[in-house]
């Protein structure tokens, strides 16, 4: 069933598949998954990095940041 029922809030899940069974939705997904999430995946799962080290915005910040050094570091030895 579409959208919420008379005095009851359509669940979650329900409204989450309908937004991605959409052809926006389905655009959308494939377009994130060429994108940003294999970054993360390769800094969760090669770099092990799983939490931060630091505490504070600005050294949570720095850390972010040398993650994305290293990562980029790496592609451009790859690339040449």
């Amino acid at each position: 069933m579409l959208g919420p029922t008379a005095g009851k809030p359509e669940p979650y899940t329900a409204r989450r598949k309908r937004k991605l069974d959409s052809l926006r939705g389905r655009e959308r997904i494939i377009r994130r998954c060429a994108t940003v999430e294999p970054v993360f995946g390769n800094l969760h799962h090669n770099k092990r990095l799983h939490r931060f080290t630091r505490r504070g915005r600005t050294k949570v910040e720095g850390q972010w940041r040398l993650y994305w050094l290293i990562h980029n570091i790496g592609k451009m030895g790859r690339l040449g």
